[in-house]
């Protein structure tokens, strides 16, 4: 199993505290030295950097919020002037302002570095033709991932997103072996792939997925698998910590491995914001160690994870997150039960009647919130029957009331119903103020 850094990613655990220390050290006097939004949040509680002694102390800073980043718009959170900065990217802004991040010359080296870590831990080498079907333009993944298989010599395809007819010719006719994209959208290529008569998994060459910019369930995943006849790994990276490369999943499939020596992961109680213990589920939060452009102290992802400090069988010592299981923000309390929407999706794509594309309304009902599930039929189930399609939907009530002990109501509907797009799925659907 070929690992890219062994001195970094096979670091004994005792090393990988010290250095952490060693570079935490040096970046909080660089925060405070460089940037008036952490300059004023330590000086807030009476914190100077020499305060901190050990990596348990941050525990004890200000966290980093989504807002920061919305406030310093354009540039606030850059401790650089602009004729360091080489590359300026930003979230999709889908809710309030763009959230910008730059990088200096080092911080792309970096950036590269540990992409290519995530990617040879996946089984990708030189020999490669890597698909990237994310979209091009501010968002990090796309450009990330093409510097990290150029690092580690695959020949990429930057192809974007959409157009899937065409993806699938040029994956049939260049021989790609590798596709990177959002889960979603793989499984909407093999939707199309089927409808042109191309079998996914014996008239096409691709044998391992990289796949992130959306949180999917590991039903999901099977799912993909079993499509695409392709090893499908998943990998997590936020725009405001510098795109993908912060983690990713090796061959075995057993948690995420994080580049520890760029970044120091806490997981939180996101009620109490106190540490939770180890393998304990909880709000991710992450301290940037190498970043010179945009440097982030204890940012608040909203996403839950666990952490795993177990040397893992295929020979990397460092932590690795448990898939993401939903955000503390997307918890919905419905009658009283609170609810992801992980959950849902599990239930759904374990469905072999369903096909895995659903759209989850939230809206009032009275002085409570309720939930209408709207999920397609297959193309094997769909029928004008109603007492096949009404049995469908009561196996469907009984699957939900077991792991959510609440019976939302249901809507089967039409095969390709559903719109489908080469970017993050629009999942949850907010009826409540209208």
């Amino acid at each position: 199993m070929q690992i890219w850094n062994k001195a970094m990613e096979c670091m004994p655990r005792e090393e990988m505290d010290a250095l952490q220390l060693r570079k935490l050290n040096k970046s909080m006097h660089y925060a405070y030295d460089r940037s008036p939004l952490y300059r004023k949040k330590f000086d807030d509680i009476g914190f100077k950097p020499d305060d901190l002694q050990s990596i348990s102390d941050l525990s004890k800073l200000p966290l980093t919020t989504k807002d920061d980043f919305r406030e310093g718009y354009p540039f606030g959170m850059f401790v650089v002037p602009m004729d360091e900065v080489v590359r300026v990217h930003a979230s999709s802004g889908t809710t309030g302002k763009l959230t910008v991040v730059g990088c200096t010359k080092n911080d792309m080296e970096n950036w590269t570095e540990i992409l290519a870590r995530m990617i040879t831990m996946t089984g990708v080498n030189s020999s490669d033709v890597t698909q990237i079907a994310f979209g091009y333009g501010l968002f990090t993944g796309a450009h990330g991932l093409q510097y990290g298989m150029e690092r580690v010599g695959a020949t990429v395809i930057p192809i974007s997103g959409g157009n899937s007819e065409k993806q699938l010719m040029v994956m049939k006719d260049f021989g790609t072996t590798v596709l990177v994209s959002t889960p979603t959208y793989a499984l909407h290529l093999a939707e199309v792939a089927m409808k042109l008569g191309i079998d996914p998994r014996t008239d096409l060459k691709v044998k391992i997925g990289l796949f992130g910019g959306e949180a999917f369930s590991e039903e999901y995943r099977r799912e993909i698998e079993k499509r695409w006849g392709m090893l499908a790994t998943d990998n997590y990276g936020l725009s405001e910590l510098g795109g993908p490369g912060f983690s990713g999943e090796c061959e075995l499939i057993c948690g995420q491995h994080v580049a520890e020596d760029h970044y120091i992961v806490e997981i939180v109680n996101p009620d109490t914001l106190q540490p939770v213990s180890p393998g304990e589920l909880g709000e991710v939060v992450i301290t940037s160690l190498c970043r010179e452009a945009v440097p982030v102290v204890r940012y608040r992802t909203k996403d839950i994870s666990s952490l795993n400090y177990a040397v893992c069988d295929c020979g990397r010592t460092t932590a690795r997150l448990s898939k993401i299981t939903g955000r503390s923000d997307d918890m919905m309390v419905i009658r009283g039960v609170n609810v992801f929407p992980s959950q849902i999706e599990s239930v759904l794509v374990d469905m072999e009647e369903l096909a895995p594309h659903y759209q989850i309304i939230r809206y009032n009902k009275g002085f409570l919130e309720d939930l209408e599930i709207r999920v397609e039929l297959s193309e094997n189930a769909f029928t004008d029957k109603y007492g096949h399609l009404e049995a469908i939907e009561q196996q469907l009530k009984q699957k939900l009331h077991k792991t959510l002990s609440l019976t939302p109501k249901v809507r089967l509907v039409e095969p390709f119903s559903i719109e489908r797009s080469p970017g993050k799925a629009i999942r949850v659907i907010d009826m409540r103020d209208k």
